[in-house]
């Protein structure tokens, strides 16, 4: 059983019921009392969402053994299921006095003290798990929302930045950079942060391997015609339409507006309306599409309607290390 309750934890993040029962029900037959046993069927009945009788679980592994770590970090999550935030702050204590360098128990405390909404707390417990995790996007991303409740924007955005600068699979850091910039009116910024998002969600889908262009990124058309169009990605995909309007590259926004209907949400109409006025322009232009007129980071040259060029920002952007 050495080890057994790791990985339950992982079938547990994976959310197969199957195999974390087969292994409950298989710990249970080599030894109940095993502390590890425990924690096992604690984390079972934790995914069918009966977190009274995880904390039961919980409680026996402590039982057997005080100074068991896991079994106090994952009761804390269990109380912060059930909203007993009182319990769940002692329960993530033990745990950082048993080892102060674990990173779940801080990141639990500082949603715990986020969720009673004291932020000035939760703030310090995200700065320390930061501390223990530095190449950890998503650890960034809590400490970046955690300076947007206190109105820090600026501390936000190098926390978002620093999330991106790690791998941020998820594409969190990149929606909400991109919409800071967007409040900030910086379109160019703004329009590369929102291109990274939608190639991220293509990354992280089950897509087939493409040739990759001589620059070594995906081709621009191939992100925008393939990726899964959620609620951020259809945000996404009408900026970039009004974005490549504005710099003349009517081919780009109109493909765009094309993938925005087959989305159900507002940005359907929104995004009909703006392809007729593009094709009316590209009429009255009496020009073909561009397939190849942007610089697939949006922030090289581009196309103007007339057939020159219109220089993008010049200035490079690249997030911190």
């Amino acid at each position: 059983l050495d080890h057994m309750d790791v990985y339950s934890n992982i079938l547990y993040v994976k959310e197969d019921k199957v195999a974390l029962s087969q292994l409950a029900h298989r710990a249970t037959r080599i030894d109940k009392y095993r502390p590890e046993t425990c924690c096992i069927v604690g984390n079972y009945y934790s995914l069918k969402s009966q977190h009274e009788k995880a904390v039961q679980y919980f409680q026996r592994a402590l039982k057997l053994d005080r100074s068991y770590l896991s079994a106090w970090t994952l009761m804390g999550h269990e109380y912060l299921e059930m909203k007993n935030t009182a319990a769940a702050v002692e329960a993530y204590r033990r745990a950082v006095d048993i080892n102060p360098r674990d990173y779940r128990a801080w990141y639990g405390l500082g949603q715990t003290y986020e969720i009673m909404n004291m932020l000035l707390y939760a703030l310090y417990y995200f700065r320390k798990v930061v501390e223990l995790r530095p190449y950890d996007a998503r650890m960034w991303c809590a400490l970046g929302g955690c300076y947007l409740g206190l109105e820090r924007r600026e501390d936000a955005i190098r926390s978002y930045e620093r999330a991106v600068s790690n791998n941020d699979i998820e594409g969190f850091a990149t929606k909400k950079l991109a919409a800071l910039y967007k409040e900030d009116g910086d379109s160019e910024r703004a329009a590369k942060c929102y291109l990274q998002h939608l190639e991220l969600r293509y990354r992280a889908q089950d897509s087939p391997t493409i040739a990759l262009d001589n620059m070594g990124q995906l081709p621009l058309e191939h992100i925008i015609n393939s990726v899964h169009i959620d609620a951020p990605e259809a945000e996404a995909l009408l900026y970039l339409a009004y974005y490549h309007r504005d710099h003349g590259v009517l081919d780009m926004a109109a493909m765009c507006c094309s993938r925005l209907q087959e989305y159900p949400g507002p940005e359907k109409e929104e995004g009909k309306a703006l392809l007729r006025e593009i094709r009316s322009r590209m009429d009255a232009m009496g020009t073909e599409p561009k397939k190849d007129s942007i610089d697939p980071t949006g922030m090289g040259v581009h196309r103007s309607e007339s057939g020159g060029k219109v220089e993008g920002n010049n200035d490079s952007f690249e997030f911190s290390p």
